[in-house]
């Protein structure tokens, strides 16, 4: 039974461009999977602790030196790094907000990062621990970035998940969305016909 893992992050729910594009991508998903399971992460509504030196502390710590709290992070930790691991592919909603990605998005991606269980250093420069996989990023943005050289974003999530061990990844870009009606159909509406691809 193929897995896929849906990370959410859209502050706007179900009504945000990247959790309608992504939707699309499940249904298709699910017509092309059979018994097909679809995990999915709420960035939102069930947020993260941010970066902070507890967490830090909680992650580095041995496991028989760690307070309750400290083994609770690492709980969760374990917990979002099992979701990784067990996904056959990633889904991943990208909103653009102030031409960076969402906090909550950061708080994931600090939990998954963890010396010696997803990346290594070696006398060769880092090494990404975790299986390969496909990963889809939706990026979804209300202006043009993509070809303006504005898009801090898209490399940044990129360079941490290859950072990981994650490489296999596609970008499917709607950008425009909030310049005006034409624009913005037509831009989903491309999205959705890669999204399908």
């Amino acid at each position: 039974m193929a897995t896929l893992l849906h990370i959410r992050s859209s502050i706007f729910g179900d009504s945000g461009q990247s959790s309608v594009l992504a939707n699309d991508f499940i249904t298709q998903w699910h017509l092309n999977h059979d018994k097909a399971e679809v995990v999915t992460r709420d960035l939102i509504s069930d947020p993260l602790p941010l970066l902070d030196a507890e967490l830090v502390s909680a992650l580095v710590s041995s496991a028989e030196s760690r307070t309750a709290k400290q083994q609770s992070i690492v709980n969760l930790a374990n917990r979002l790094l099992a979701e990784v691991r067990s996904a056959d592919q990633i889904l991943i909603g990208v909103p653009m907000y102030n031409f960076g990605i969402p906090v909550q998005m950061k708080a994931w991606f600090d939990l998954l990062a963890r010396s010696g269980v997803t990346f290594k250093y070696t006398d060769q420069g880092s090494v990404g621990l975790l299986e390969d996989k496909p990963v889809v990023l939706i990026a979804t943005r209300g202006g043009q970035y993509k070809d303006g050289g504005y898009d801090f974003q898209i490399p940044f999530v990129k360079q941490f998940l290859g950072f990981l061990g994650l490489k296999d990844v596609r970008t499917v870009y709607a950008e425009g969305l909030n310049m005006g009606e034409p624009t913005q159909a037509e831009s989903l509406s491309a999205a959705r016909a890669e999204l399908q691809s």
